[in-house]
């Protein structure tokens, strides 16, 4: 009997509310206190080219993504994220117009792939491009990639020489990968000679300055781990198999 006595008694102690939830913000869907927010460009930035964003369904469970950052910075109708794991389908409304169009680049570094600085400039062009980015892991990126003929026909572009990743809290596979944020904002301004790149990461740096002054730690790539030989782990089939294809590129 105490210890039925005891039970109902613990029950009663306690909360009859739930415990209270940190405020969301209804822009980035973070948490108000790490909302980025206010770092974004005011007005949102209108450059002549458009970026379209072919996002692996992966990409959504990230809490830490970049693509919303590039859709927010760019002005409406700049920025056009279509999603799934193959391209195009019959929900992309758009998307196979915009593949067939002349103007239509894939940043992909295939082996077809070509410097981006050797295209000509927007100021030099007829129309301005629609720059096409993959955004997810490179296996995710690798197999949409792969799985959509279509893309495969089109002018295939590569980033050579671009700053490290403003990106610190996540661990890049190599030191020579960028956010998809990153990316948009190093294409445009290459292609267009404008610098797109300062305002468009804002809300990166206030991110990774934030969680880094709550106890995050700034994460090497891992080939520079592999470099300096500080890679925790044995290395496995999947890994050096991905090292490799890089350094075929």
């Amino acid at each position: 009997m105490d210890d039925e006595n005891e039970a109902w008694n613990d029950l009663v102690g306690l909360p009859a509310e739930p415990p209270e939830m940190r405020d969301i913000c209804n822009g980035c869907g973070r948490p108000e206190v790490v909302c980025w927010c206010k770092s974004l460009p005011i007005p949102p930035l209108k450059p002549k080219s458009r970026v379209i964003i072919l996002q692996h369904p992966a990409e959504e469970k990230r809490c830490l993504r970049t693509a919303p950052m590039l859709m927010r910075g760019l002005s409406e109708g700049k920025c056009l994220i279509f999603k799934g794991k193959k391209f195009p389908q019959y929900k992309h409304t758009g998307l196979m117009e915009i593949i067939s169009m002349p103007n239509t680049i894939l940043l992909y570094p295939s082996k077809e792939s070509v410097d981006l600085t050797t295209l000509p400039k927007v100021s030099n062009t007829i129309l301005p491009y629609n720059l096409i980015l993959i955004d997810g892991t490179w296996p995710q990126a690798k197999g949409i990639y792969n799985n959509a003929p279509s893309l495969h026909k089109i002018t295939q572009v590569k980033l050579l020489h671009h700053p490290r990743s403003e990106y610190v809290i996540r661990t890049q596979p190599t030191d020579g990968c960028l956010s998809t944020l990153e990316t948009a904002a190093e294409a445009l301004s290459i292609l267009e000679e404008i610098n797109y790149r300062d305002e468009l990461l804002r809300p990166l740096k206030a991110l990774c300055d934030y969680q880094i002054s709550h106890g995050a730690v700034i994460h090497h790539s891992t080939e520079f781990k592999l470099k300096t030989k500080t890679y925790p782990k044995k290395l496995g089939k999947r890994l050096n198999k991905f090292l490799k294809e890089l350094d075929e590129l």
